[in-house]
C-alpha cells in the first residue's frame, strides 16, 4: 500500500510571518511530495510495501539508503506539520508541562536544550524532543532525515515534537539565521497535538 502525502492542516500562510506561505508551498508541495514518491518508488514489489512506516523506520539499518532517506523524510515531514497551528505559541500545561519541568527544570529549561540542539546541528538535520523508553523526556538531534525511531539513532525514543533545520525549511526567509527561524517556530507549536502524542507514546 502506498505511502500519501498528507494534506497540510492549514493554509500555506496561516503560519506567516514566522514560516512564509512560499516556504511552505515548496517545503510540502515539493520537498515533503518528493520523500513521499521516491519512498513508495523504493518499497514497490518489496515486503516492506505492507509495512507501517514506523515499523519500517525500527528496522532501518537493515533496509537501503533510498528507504532511510525518504522513509525519515516522509515520518519527519509528516509529524512536523502537525506540531504546529497558526494558534500556537504559548506554554504547554497539563500532564506535557509537568513532565517538561521534571526533565529540564523550566520551560525555559527546556526552550534552551531544544534551541540548542536545533542551532548547533551541523549542517542539514532535525531537532527533537522524545518520550524515552522510562517515559521521561529528552531533548536530541539527528542528522539529514533521520530520525529518533531509527535503529540507527544515537537515542531512541518516540518523538513528540520536531524542527526541520534543513536550509530549504527557512531560507527564503531567514536566509543564513537560523537562531531566528528556532526562535520563531515557538510561536506556531500546537502544544494540545504535542500532549496528544505525548500521552500516546506514554
Amino acid at each position: 500500500m502506498a505511502f500519501k502525502l498528507p494534506d497540510l492542516p492549514y493554509a500555506h500562510d496561516a503560519l506567516a510571518p514566522h514560516i512564509d506561505e512560499k516556504t511552505m508551498q515548496i517545503h510540502h508541495g515539493k520537498h515533503h511530495n518528493g520523500y513521499t514518491n521516491k519512498l513508495n518508488a523504493a518499497i514497490e514489489g518489496t515486503d516492506l510495501a505492507d509495512k507501517s512506516i514506523e515499523d519500517i523506520l525500527a528496522g532501518v539499518s537493515g533496509h537501503s539508503g533510498g528507504v532511510r532517506n525518504n522513509g525519515g523524510g516522509f515520518y519527519n515531514h509528516s509529524l512536523f506539520w502537525s506540531v504546529m497551528s497558526p494558534k500556537g505559541g504559548g506554554t504547554p500545561s497539563g500532564d506535557l508541562g509537568a513532565a517538561i519541568d521534571k526533565a529540564f527544570g523550566s520551560f525555559d529549561g527546556f526552550k534552551d536544550a531544544f534551541s540548542a540542539a536545533a542551532k548547533t546541528r551541523f549542517g542539514s538535520g532535525w531537532a527533537w524532543l522524545i518520550v524515552k523508553a522510562d517515559d521521561s523526556l529528552a531533548v536530541t538531534s539527528t542528522p539529514n532525515q533521520d530520525n529518533p525511531l531509527m535503529d540507527i539513532a544515537e537515542e531512541r525514543g518516540t518523538p513528540v515534537l520536531g524542527l526541520d533545520v534543513w536550509e530549504h525549511a527557512y531560507y527564503l526567509n531567514y536566509q543564513n539565521r537560523r537562531p531566528d527561524y528556532v526562535s520563531a517556530f515557538f510561536n506556531v507549536i500546537d502544544w494540545d497535538a504535542v500532549a496528544a502524542r505525548f500521552a500516546a507514546a506514554k
